[in-house]
This record gives C-alpha cells, structure tokens and sequence, in this order.
C-alpha cells in the first residue's frame, strides 16, 4: 500500500513537470549526461514529454534519470533543492529514493553553469560517491542549457519585419517579428531560456 501511494504521488509530480518544457540540450546533441561511476549515466532530459531539468537564475529544478539508481529530485520540498546565485553558482540538495541526497556544493564551488549553459565540476552523493558534470571528461555528453545570445538574435534579425505564421522570432505571438519580440529577447538577454523558448 505505502508503495503504491508513493507511485501514485511520484507520478503525479512528474506530470505536473511535464507541463513545463525543459531547456536543457537545445541544440538536441546528447549534452544531457553527468556521470557518476557507481550511478552511471544521468540524463537530465530524460523522455520525450520534456520531463527533465529547468534551469533559471534562482534553481535548477524538476526530475531526472539514472538507469541504475531511478529518478532524481532536483527540488525536493524539505531541504530547499538545488539553487543558483544568478551567476552560475549551484549549491544545495537533491534527492533520490535509491542513493539518498546529492550535494551540489560539495567543496565549496564545485558546481558552475558558465555563460555558454556549460555545467562543469562535481556533485557528490554519501552513498554512491562522485558525480561528474565535466564535459571534456564525459566524450562530450556533459550536461548544457540554453542561454539567449547571439545566435537567437540573428535569427531573430533574419526574420525581422517578416510576418506570417511559423516564425520562430515571433516571442510575443501576433505573426509578425518586430519591436515587441525584441523587447523579449531583450528580457531574457544571456539569461536562462524559458522552457518553451522557440529560437
């Protein structure tokens, strides 16, 4: 009974991410993928319902997934979660059933998001041990998140004046790309991509 009440609340939560879009690997090339060599490979864009991680200046929050330990918490409701300091700092708790808590902050600086989305160092679990987010390290599968820079905004000045529907540049939906798409763009300018960030 106390199994299946958990199923039912965890698959609950896990709709109701599933709502929100993730935006980690927006380029859709396998950088997804810390590793840890008693966990193995954790995918934080795991299914095609965009179950996953959301990255934003104060968090890192949702749900991922490790073949051999299960779904990881990134923002559990007692001990905080995972957080950002706008600046690409993480620090604070995740949580997994199987492995317990995993420490983003082990050292004192040991998780960065740098101002490409690229996650670097090392998380680490009292029971599984190291967690690896370094992408020279991992064949090129380390974990990225999007981030609004240049390259959305030349799509955006391809499309500038361009009406019609289907336009990626067209943030404030009315079918044409002009001053208030800008003003968007502008908003979220080197900052985290929403989760359903077209560009």
């Amino acid at each position: 009974m106390k199994n299946k009440l958990f199923f039912i609340i965890y698959s609950v939560l896990l709709l109701a991410i599933a709502a929100r879009a993730e935006n980690i690997d927006p380029d859709n090339s396998d950088r997804q993928f810390a590793y840890g060599e008693n966990v193995g490979w954790i995918n934080f864009e795991p299914g095609p319902e965009d179950t996953g991680a959301i990255v934003s200046r104060e968090k890192v929050e949702g749900f991922v997934w490790a073949e051999n330990i299960g779904w990881v918490n990134l923002s559990p409701e007692n001990y905080g979660g995972v957080f950002n300091d706008g600046y690409g700092q993480l620090s604070g708790y995740a949580w997994g059933e199987n492995i317990g808590w995993i420490n983003f902050d082990p050292d004192y600086g040991g998780m960065l998001i740098d101002i490409n989305g690229n996650f670097s160092g090392w998380a680490w679990s009292e029971n599984v041990g190291w967690i690896n987010f370094n992408d020279s390290q991992l064949f090129g599968k380390g974990v990225v998140v999007c981030v609004v820079n240049y390259f959305d905004l030349e799509t955006m000045s391809q499309q500038w004046l361009s009406s019609g529907s289907g336009l990626t540049a067209d943030l404030k939906p009315d079918s044409t790309v002009d001053f208030e798409d800008l003003a968007v763009l502008a908003d979220y300018w080197f900052d985290y991509c929403p989760g359903d960030w077209p560009l």
